[in-house]
């Protein structure tokens, strides 16, 4: 009384059918996969080749702010490490990646 008759469908062919309409269901998913570079994984690398072409042109005597906050002129430079001037006499040692951003000279005083 309640319950409607139900009836099955009768299955496609076997063979798979033809190439054009795999093709258009593969569709979505390769458009997302190029949005997906170009949004999201170009621009991260581009960000890391900046990144990377900036601490290679460190040089002594560039005044520097680091991740932690931390301002300084770089008094000696190492492979791994930096030597940073934070005030008349008073020097710390940090990690050349810990280095976010170049400041513009003279503006550490």
């Amino acid at each position: 009384m309640f319950i409607s008759s139900a009836f099955a469908q009768t299955a496609p062919a076997a063979g798979g059918g033809d190439m054009m309409s795999s093709l258009t269901s593969m569709l979505p998913l390769v458009l997302m996969f190029v949005v997906l570079y170009f949004v999201m994984i170009r621009p991260q690398m581009k960000r890391q080749k900046e990144t990377r072409a900036m601490l290679d042109a460190l040089a002594k005597g560039d005044d520097v702010a680091t991740a932690g906050g931390v301002v300084g002129r770089i008094s000696a430079m190492g492979d791994q490490f930096l030597t940073l001037e934070v005030s008349n006499g008073v020097e710390i040692k940090v990690q050349r990646s810990a280095v976010v951003q170049v400041l513009p000279k003279g503006s550490y005083k």
